[in-house]
């Protein structure tokens, strides 16, 4: 399976299992694509095939026999993004009881406008009346309370947003006639008589746009929907036809109406813009929606609070409510506070209720998945957790824990991947993985009691946990000479809920950005920062300020997937694979056979595979189950027709070659300077055990996040800074050594590095940190502490200060 290989291991159910590893070791393959997957097909498979034909299914495992795995669930590392109607009070279902609490526990209007106190017989369905006009009340429910039903706003259909046209797209080039095509939609969508019928309207098409009056340009741009005679010239001759005006607006509008695939939606919406809906405030509801109250709360101005405001709101709610209404809102207070307390316990209570799903980072995202598990109250489950630290601050593990604990005692099983020592700390049971990556790990190389894998000489990871391995792996500087190099001087206005900041960031250092979720690091790098520097022309609204030396520049590296299909691996994107062609290319028999290096493209050459087109795998329409990729059976993967292997180097065919890990091809392509260099640079990164062949979408962020570094390298970094959001995230103990060293070559060719962190090992062996804090949200947003790790681990102020001071004392130097 993938790379496993010889596994035999047993599982204990009813506890909380790690896996550990080296990254590329196995260990998602062990617990995403053994233990998940054969515990969710086996469940589905128990279904009718009417059911199952609509309900994503993991692939069989490949493997002997898989026993007495119960029912699983996973939570993956890296969640779907929400769609454009789910906010965190949607997907934490917080706002479920919230709408409950709105429909029963409010004053309704009556339809006259009137307000009518609470009343329990809203609850009772018992028809009442208004005590000012006699009309009968009719309350919302609370389904009618919610912005993906009836409780929309009309004019954004619950979305909070709305698209309009943006007029300065509309006429790109003003020098253009309307007969020269100025009006871009219209060309575009084919609309090539609009012009003749807009002349009927009296507005002259041969002039400049420019210099048209506004009543001509009112005409294109808003005219009516009448029908013109105009005369037509087609190959059959000159005719005259009714034809109806379409302006240029109207053109956009229904094209948005029509698009119906991701490639139409872009075609119309480079002429649109999206703003806040005018008429909710884009609070997604419909006045109606809008119009109960608790006290003097609508379920708009609660939703706009955070998870912490609302648990701050609830528990004085009943006391605003007759006394016989009061039973009845407490049990549904209580309700909120037993789900909300799940999620800030992890670390969230900084987000609004209404925040949109799609803006949540991929740890919110994951641990509100997390959360909403624990509350199901199931058992006899396996849940499978990937990465569940993700994002999480040093003081929001417990929190975690906790949550894993919960789904224990509920009689479930835990199996987490992860690398925190905090958490693996913790574990009943660990089994790692190794003992390298890829090929040169896949089997179990240790399985014990964490307090127990000490005595298990094969364990990489047993030293971190009990502290033997040294915390600091490079040479900080001193705080005397920090900023000798040079300093960027940042400052901000009030933004989200970060306040005004004056920072500074030391040239030529490694510099970590600490504190808890929402304490506003993004916001202060990736959003003002960034830009700031970025731009050339015009820096972001809340930057005040930035000094920083001419001709500095800013990259942003991230864990994102590389490339969208398995059409981009290792070979293309380190840009080996251009040379390998040309290489191949120039060998004899290719040039007595006419070949070019075009020929030895597995996407477009003559000696692509012509059953799967160069793509390695073909899918398989099953039927009644969904689609399989399976190995293409004509090149067993390798991307090429049989006739490639004729051609060879060193008695190496080009598809043998793709085969090899970077460290073996390091041996074969010594004469192949160019490719020796980057293949070189790949194996310094610590992807080493990739094969040139991999494809690309299909690595872990923290492979992603080195692999687009290769290129920078063996390049002068003096004017660079690389901003590197949360680079520790998937990685063990191992790997972070191995990024610190990566870092540690761009800062020796005077990069500067700024790494947006919560892993303390890289907070640790950072040069300089900035804390934000105290806490996210409200209670986030300043500066806390700055200085060296070791100044940071003594100010009581900081809490990231806190646990530095505890993993600092563990380093046994």
């Amino acid at each position: 399976m993938h790379n496993l290989r010889d596994v035999d291991v047993e599982i204990p159910l009813r506890a909380l299992v790690g896996i550990a590893g080296l990254s590329g070791s196995g260990k998602s393959s062990l617990a995403l694509g053994v233990l998940y997957a054969e515990g969710s097909r086996r469940y589905i498979e128990a279904l009718s095939t009417y059911t199952r034909r609509r309900m994503a299914q993991a692939p069989r495992a490949a493997v002997d026999t898989v026993e007495h795995v119960p029912a699983a669930l996973a939570l993956r590392q890296r969640p779907g993004v929400p769609g454009v109607r789910s906010t965190f009070g949607t997907s934490s279902e917080l706002l479920n009881v919230l709408r409950l609490m709105f429909s029963r526990l409010s004053s309704h209007l009556c339809p006259n406008g009137h307000r009518v106190p609470p009343t329990m017989d809203v609850a009772a369905e018992v028809a009442f009346t208004c005590p000012v006009c006699g009309a009968e009340v009719h309350p919302p429910s609370a389904e009618q309370l919610s912005f993906n039903s009836t409780g929309a706003c009309p004019t954004c259909e619950g979305t909070g947003v709305v698209r309009t046209v943006d007029d300065t797209t509309l006429v790109p080039d003003p020098t253009k006639s309307l007969e020269a095509g100025a009006v871009a939609p219209w060309q575009m969508f084919g609309f090539n008589v609009q012009p003749d019928i807009a002349r009927e309207f009296g507005v002259r098409t041969d002039v400049p746009w420019r210099d048209l009056t506004d009543g001509e340009r009112e005409i294109v741009l808003a005219g009516p929907e009448e029908k013109k005679r105009i005369t037509v010239t087609s190959k059959k001759g000159i005719h005259e036809l009714d034809f109806t005006f379409r302006n240029a607006r109207l053109t956009v509008t229904e094209e948005l109406k029509r698009a119906d695939t991701d490639k139409r939606l872009a075609k119309v919406s480079r002429f649109l813009t999206e703003g806040t809906c005018p008429d909710c405030r884009g609070t997604r509801l419909a006045p109606a929606a809008r119009a109960p109250r608790i006290g003097e709360d609508n379920l708009a101005d609660v939703t706009a609070m955070t998870l912490e405001e609302v648990l701050a709101w609830v528990p004085d709610v009943a006391e605003t409510l007759p006394t016989d209404m009061r039973a009845m809102a407490r049990s549904l207070a209580d309700t909120l506070i037993g789900m909300a307390q799940r999620l800030i316990d992890l670390g969230l209570g900084y987000l609004a209720l209404d925040r949109a799903g799609s803006t949540l980072s991929t740890g919110e995202r994951q641990r509100a998945q997390l959360a909403r598990a624990v509350r199901n109250r199931t058992t006899g489950v396996l849940y499978v957790l990937d990465e569940p630290s993700i994002g999480l601050h040093p003081a929001n593990v417990d929190g975690l824990l906790g949550v894993m604990r919960d789904l224990l005692a509920d009689g479930n099983s835990v199996v987490f991947v992860d690398h925190d020592v905090q958490i693996l700390r913790e574990a009943d049971w660990l089994i790692e993985i190794g003992p390298g990556s890829g090929a040169e790990g896949g089997t179990v190389i240790a399985e014990a009691a964490p307090d127990a894998l000490a005595q298990v000489p094969e364990s990489l990871i047993a030293a971190f946990l009990t502290g033997e391995e040294p915390v600091v792996v490079r040479e900080r500087v001193e705080p005397s000479i920090m900023f000798e190099r040079g300093v960027i001087r940042l400052a901000t206005a009030a933004i989200h809920t970060v306040h005004p900041l004056e920072v500074e960031f030391p040239l030529g250092r490694m510099i970590a950005v600490t504190g808890v979720s929402g304490s506003g690091k993004t916001t202060m790098v990736l959003e003002s920062l960034v830009p700031a520097i970025s731009s050339a022309t015009s820096t972001p609204a809340q930057v005040r300020r930035l000094d920083a030396p001419d001709g500095i520049t800013v990259r942003v590296v991230d864990a994102t997937p590389i490339g969208i299909n398995i059409r981009s691996t290792v070979a293309t994107y380190s840009g080996v694979m251009d040379e390998l062609r040309k290489a191949y290319a120039s060998t004899d028999r290719a040039r007595r056979d006419g070949l070019t290096a075009s020929d030895f493209s597995y996407n477009t050459g003559s000696l692509a595979c012509p059953r799967c087109g160069g793509a390695g795998e073909i899918s398989l329409d099953v039927q009644f189950l969904p689609d399989v990729d399976i190995i293409c059976p004509d090149c067993d993967g390798s991307r090429f027709a049989p006739a490639a292997d004729d051609y060879r180097r060193d008695d190496i065919s080009l598809p043998d070659l793709l085969r090899h890990t970077v460290r073996e091809a390091l041996d074969v392509t010594v004469d192949l300077s160019r490719v020796h260099k980057r293949l070189t640079a790949l194996d310094d990164l610590g992807l080493g055990y990739l094969t040139l062949g991999e494809a690309t979408p299909a690595l872990s962020g923290g492979e992603a996040q080195r692999l687009k570094l290769v290129n920078q390298m063996h390049r002068d970094q003096t004017d660079s800074v690389f901003v590197l959001d949360e680079p520790s995230v998937g990685l063990h103990p191992l790997d972070v050594r191995t990024l610190l060293n990566v870092l540690q070559r761009l800062i020796d060719r005077s990069a500067t590095v700024v790494v947006i962190e919560h892993d303390l090992d890289l907070i640790a062996n950072a040069d300089y940190v900035i804390d934000m804090g105290p806490g996210g949200g409200e209670d986030g947003g300043r500066i806390i502490a700055t200085g060296t790790p070791v100044e940071i681990a003594g100010d009581s102020s900081s809490i990231t200060g806190r646990y530095l001071a505890e993993h600092l004392g563990r380093d046994p130097r």
